[in-house]
């Protein structure tokens, strides 16, 4: 039997987050079609090409739930500044992007997440997001992208501000263009900024577009105080409970970050279905610890997030034990609970929450027959990582996105032992120094 692909002698992390030693994977088209032992299936398929496994964990491809590919080239800028760094940095850099800009930066967030091990991500928006998807289609990643909405605010905001109209009608544009492109690997939904930065107006027409599309909402949630005490003041009531009166909770929506939430938000939240992305090292270096456990506890699906590159890198390794850390601190020492966040809850996190997060939990998110092919491939020999005698806890505590090897997308290799195969990675990176510095000088800090 012909298959593309043979996955050869590695071992397999479970849906169940066990692992099955000595075994082969059969994928075909975007599909995997067969996991077995390695006789077995060896004998069985006749592969067009062969990934090598031996000493490596298969697992599903991670999936960055909430990032800003806009922002790849403000790395480093936004560390040690004091507030508002929306304000001083965010905002003028972002608005001073050309779409040139926005694709290079584009490819550049791309080819570091692939080369950490994440094969999709949740865009939540910025300028010119028809070059982003350009980007993306050519990477081979699979993402949900949308285009910034904000027709509130202050004239700081400048060209990143539009109607309520204007906004919908772009991403309505970006939405006929693009969705369903690169073989099914591109959705286009709609966002909400956030509740100080968009009116009801918009909020309401996003929820109908939304719906008579069948896409995605994005926004962003209870980040800090500041987006609550704006609510109270405004509309007499918490950012969640405003939400759902205009209609944007549900099963569609995406909330970042997640910081500030009461415990009624978390109830109503669970209650309407939505989806959460944690970002740790942006939540815990600006806003504080979320109530993690108590969010897992009420049921919400909770995946993890970079927020971008402004501050640190696009690595989900590092925000699983970032989190896993914060968390035991805050939340389980206090109380004496040593597994108030387990290591394979994060994996899940990592993996399915994501999954779910962009909509495609029943296709992504774990290693079955019939799941599309998202994987990624792990060295695990290694000193760091091997031998271990709990193997998902030392992927947890120990592993990082450098010991990624190979990468499969939509049943596509698209890196081979550390090589990337749809980006020029050297030319990517040379470009990104020259629109760095140009962005920057029309930015003008």
């Amino acid at each position: 039997m012909k298959c593309d692909i043979l996955i050869k002698n590695c071992q397999v992390l479970n849906p169940d987050f066990t692992i099955s030693t000595d075994c082969s994977v059969a994928i075909n088209d975007t599909i995997i079609v067969d996991i077995g032992k390695i006789k077995e299936i060896e004998q069985k398929y006749e592969p067009i090409e062969i990934i090598a496994g031996k000493g490596k964990l298969l697992m599903p491809g991670f999936i960055d739930g909430h990032t800003h590919t806009c922002q790849q080239l403000l790395r480093g800028r936004v560390s040690d500044e004091y507030p508002m760094v929306w304000t001083r940095y965010l905002v003028p850099f972002e608005s001073n992007l050309n779409p040139e800009d926005s694709y290079i930066s584009a490819q550049l967030s791309c080819l570091e997440m692939i080369k950490s091990g994440t094969t999709a991500f949740a865009d939540s928006g910025g300028v010119h997001m028809h070059r982003v998807a350009d980007a993306v289609i050519e990477s081979g990643m699979r993402a949900a992208i949308a285009k910034s909405t904000m027709d509130m605010g202050s004239s700081i905001i400048g060209t990143m501000k539009e109607t309520a109209n204007e906004a919908i009608s772009h991403t309505e544009e970006l939405y006929k263009s693009y969705q369903g492109s690169g073989d099914g690997r591109i959705d286009v939904w709609f966002a909400i900024r956030q509740v100080m930065t968009c009116s009801e107006k918009l909020i309401r027409t996003v929820v109908e577009k939304a719906k008579e599309y069948n896409t995605g909402i994005h926004a962003h949630l209870c980040e800090h105080k500041d987006e609550v005490s704006f609510c109270l003041q405004n509309y007499k009531k918490r950012p969640a409970e405003f939400l759902n009166d205009l209609g944007a909770l549900g099963p569609n929506l995406l909330t970042a970050h997640n910081v500030v939430l009461s415990e009624h938000d978390i109830t109503l939240l669970s209650t309407k279905g939505v989806k959460v992305i944690h970002c740790p090292r942006a939540n815990l270096a600006n806003h504080g610890f979320p109530k993690t456990p108590r969010i897992l506890e009420s049921g919400i699906s909770v995946g993890l997030g970079c927020d971008g590159a402004a501050p640190s890198n696009l690595n989900l390794f590092d925000e699983m034990k970032v989190l896993r850390y914060g968390t035991m601190a805050y939340w389980g020492l206090t109380v004496f609970d040593p597994v108030v966040l387990t290591c394979s809850t994060l994996l899940k996190m990592a993996t399915q929450g994501g999954a779910n997060a962009i909509q495609h939990g029943d296709i992504l998110g774990k290693i079955e027959v019939g799941k599309k092919a998202d994987l990624i491939l792990i060295n695990i020999d290694q000193p760091h990582i091997t031998p271990s005698q709990v193997l998902v806890n030392t992927i947890v505590e120990a592993a990082d996105g450098h010991d990624v090897t190979d990468s499969i997308i939509n049943g596509k290799i698209v890196m081979k032992n550390r090589e990337v195969l749809t980006l020029d990675e050297e030319k990517i990176i040379a470009e990104s120094k020259i629109k760095m510095k140009k962005i920057i000088s029309r930015a003008g800090y």
